[in-house]
Order: C-alpha cells, then structure tokens, then sequence
C-alpha cells in the first residue's frame, strides 16, 4: 500500500473515532480543511462514501463502518508499536545483543555484562561467543568484541579489556628434543602449535617486543586449532611450542607441566574493540553500554 493511503487510513480513523473533522484534526495536529481532503480523497480512491456529512454531523456510512471496525485493530497495534520505540528512546530497555570471542568472557566481558545487566534492569542481555568476523550489518548484533583485525569497514570502536599477556609455553620433554629457543627467529626452526580464527587460513601471528616496538613473526604450524584450550593440551603433550594467554598458561608452568620460554621478548596484545555501525540513532541500551565500557577503567 502507498504511504499516502496509510496515511488517508489513519486520518480516516481518527474522525470516525474521534466523531468529527474537527476533533480529528485537533488530535492529529493539523488543519480541519487538510483533515477534510485527505478523507475526500481517500474516498475518490475508493470509490465509496465512508461518511455522511450535515452541517451538524458526520456519520459513518455502512461501508464506513465495515472499514473502520476492520481497520481501527491495525491502527492500534501501530500506535502500540510507535509507543514502544518512543519508550525505548526514553528508557535504557529492550534486547542488546553482543558477539564476542571465547576468551573474552572470563578477561573482562562476563564481569561487564553482569555489571551492565544489574544497572540496568529492563534489558535483556544475549552474548554470543563466537571468534570469526562478524558483519554487524547482517548478523542481528547490537556490538561486537573484536581484535583489531577483525574488525568491520565503516564502523566504530572503542577499546575495551585489558592489555593482554602472552607466553610462549612448552614441555621439558618437548624442549629436551628440540632445543630451548634463545631469541624470537628461533621459532622458526621449532614446531608450533597455532590458533586459528574460524579456519586454519587465518592465522594469529606471534607477537614480540624489539629496539623499535612490537614486530610479528609467522611460524610455520604443525598444530591448529581455534580453541586455546586445545593448543594448551597439544603443547602439553609435547607437540610444539604453544602462543597463549598467559592467564591460561600460569596454573600449569605453576604445576611444572609447562615451561615458559622467551621471557621478556614476548609482547603485549593490545585491548579489544568494542565495534558498532553507527553513532547516529544508536540505542540508549548500546549506548548506555559503551559508555559503562568506557567508564569501567578498562577501556582507553
């Protein structure tokens, strides 16, 4: 249907509601004459007369009637549901939906969203785990927690979470083969165990700190996967040298199942992004959540 017949629907159902041109127009906020042409022309469309019309009244015909106890339903559920957006602009309330990848629920995100679903009460908080890209414009999501390669064209982003420590951890046994390695070129030459995002071709590269700041190396893997959990059992086993979370690491080089190599040379990760299409009519429930992010004194 046209927007001007939605339109001519609308202003029909005020008058026969509100019993007069007047009135009608009163409410809707417009002239009695504009009120008048928009039912005019609504009924030269339909061909039918909707309303009788004296000096002193204005009266449904039959057809009228039929229409408007047909349409008057359809009407409300609309208004019902311009009220609910109206609300929503008012009142932090609704569904926020969050995709993030596994490791950043136990680092900072759980606390956050628990903190943020306490504050606010009237909404529904979904976090979806999940490390692959996401296209914020097809997947349904409010925001998305990302690493900075992954994050999406024409949008934006705040830093959220804190720096993160990685290690480079390997068994004694596996270490007794192959050798210690002294400096970071040396991967090279060992096997490695490597995590993937979403599929073995994207690789995380392993950072290290030099003379003039962060540089990668690429080494060639003889493991992958997308779990660290799995990576940690591998390098247990004594397949390779592993690059993980050294939050993840710490309980086993504690428990001397792993040993720690490289210390001092492996480099921080920097924060995650908090990644969103758009600042324009964005949500007070989105809204209200990056700016807790902000304010949480994890986020840059």
């Amino acid at each position: 249907m046209a927007r001007s017949s939605f339109s001519d629907i609308r202003v029909f159902v005020e008058v026969a509601r509100r019993g007069g041109f007047r009135a009608a127009a009163e409410h809707l906020q417009q002239a009695p004459a504009s009120v008048s042409e928009s039912v005019q022309r609504f009924e030269d469309r339909l061909g039918v007369r909707l309303f009788e019309r004296s000096s002193r009244s204005v009266v449904l015909t039959p057809v009228g009637e039929q229409f408007y106890v047909k349409s008057l339903p359809a009407i409300v559920d609309l208004e019902g549901a311009l009220d609910d957006i109206h609300a929503q602009k008012d009142e932090v309330a609704g569904i926020l939906r969050l995709s993030a990848p596994y490791s950043a629920g136990p680092f900072f995100l759980d606390d956050l969203v628990a903190r943020f679903a306490a504050a606010f009460p009237k909404v529904d908080v979904e976090v979806i785990y999940d490390d692959q890209k996401v296209d914020l414009l097809t997947s349904g999501v409010d925001a998305a927690i990302r690493s900075s390669t992954l994050l999406g064209p024409n949008t934006h982003a705040v830093s959220v979470g804190p720096e993160l420590e990685m290690t480079i951890v390997a068994s004694d046994a596996y270490l007794a083969q192959k050798g210690t390695p002294d400096h970071p070129r040396d991967i090279l030459e060992h096997d490695a165990i490597c995590y993937a995002f979403g599929s073995g071709g994207n690789l995380a590269a392993w950072g290290f700190n030099g003379p003039e700041g962060m540089y990668t190396i690429q080494p060639k893997p003889r493991m992958v996967a997308n779990d660290m959990r799995s990576l940690l059992a591998y390098a247990k086993q004594g397949l390779g040298l592993a690059y993980l979370y050294r939050e993840i690491a710490v309980p086993h080089l504690e428990a001397g199942s792993l040993t720690q190599v490289l210390n001092g040379q492996v480099g921080l990760l920097p924060r995650y992004s908090l990644n969103y299409r758009s600042k324009r009519n964005m949500t007070r429930r989105l809204r209200a959540f990056v700016d807790m992010a902000k304010a949480s004194g994890k986020a840059a």
